[in-house]
């Protein structure tokens, strides 16, 4: 699947550099210092991106006011109460411990986060989960679970990090002939994959299915079923949703649904296809029409 590939992601994030740096980067090693420059544009300048690794913070982090502010994750934001010394110091042990186990699920996972992951920003709030925003490319933002373990962590960061992903392809090559608020009309929402049986703007509802496929990858990797048993009804009704709203996707939209759609509706699901497409330069080298 295009949406997985490293190879996809990396030609499409020279892209998205290119267009808002107007510089080309040479080499690989150029491109995160590339796409942090790009998306300090779209942050506010006084929470920039670092080029190396990711800054973490906490509930007293300038991202948290940020937030409330803008009204941005307010159920995550609004009630995260004041975290201690070991408490920070445990959620730093598990998101260190979590980046390995993602390396050890599968490295091009880790290289996906490792180019598009800036800041992880943790809270205590009893969300019990995590989000990211078109405008605040890079930053995750986590309530952990009492009862999280490393996975959770993993799953969490993985999760946030294709949305950004999303994000950049939908920027580069446009998955919709509408409007956000076009595709939020009644008409034109779709089943959701992760919140079950939830109609949502359609935009919303192909992020949704497609960050439920490494959750399900990472999950099975790890000989657990839970997610894989509770997604694999809902993420085909999601795509079979999603696919009676064809019209609404541009050519590129369609290859990543129909792509998402052909691995859903497999019997068995093939989790080694996309451990395979992950890599595989058969979803690289995508050329959109000029």
């Amino acid at each position: 699947m295009h949406m997985l590939n490293v190879g996809h992601l990396v030609e499409t994030l020279a892209r998205f550099t290119y267009a808002i740096n107007d510089e080309h980067p040479e080499t690989y090693e150029e491109l995160r210092p590339g796409f942090v420059k790009a998306i300090n544009t779209l942050r506010p300048q006084r929470l920039p991106a670092v080029v190396k690794g990711f800054q973490i913070g906490y509930e007293d982090s300038p991202w948290v006011d940020h937030c409330k502010q803008q009204e941005i994750f307010p159920h995550i934001v609004g009630p995260a109460s004041p975290s201690d010394g070991p408490t920070r110091e445990e959620w730093d042990r598990q998101i260190i411990e979590a980046l390995d186990l993602i390396e050890e699920i599968h490295p091009g996972l880790r290289q996906m986060v490792d180019l598009l992951v800036t800041d992880i920003i943790v809270l205590n709030s009893g969300a019990d989960g995590g989000g990211s925003a078109n405008q605040m490319p890079g930053v995750v933002m986590m309530s952990p679970g009492s009862a999280w373990l490393t996975l959770d962590y993993a799953m969490c960061i993985v999760h946030e990090g294709l949305h950004t992903g999303l994000f950049v392809m939908d920027s580069v090559y446009p998955m919709f002939t509408l409007s956000p608020d076009e595709l939020s009309k009644d008409e034109n929402r779709a089943l959701s994959a992760v919140k079950i049986g939830e109609k949502r703007p359609l935009h919303a509802a192909l992020h949704a299915a497609a960050v439920a496929v490494p959750l399900m990858f990472m999950e099975h990797s790890q000989g657990e079923t839970v997610l894989v048993d509770q997604y694999t009804g809902s993420l085909r009704d999601a795509c079979d949703d999603m696919q009676t709203k064809r019209d609404l996707f541009t050519p590129y939209g369609r290859l990543i649904l129909d792509e998402m759609t052909d691995w859903a509706k497999a019997d068995p699901i093939n989790f080694f296809q996309v451990g395979q497409g992950i890599t595989s330069e058969e979803f690289s080298g995508y050329r959109p029409a000029a």
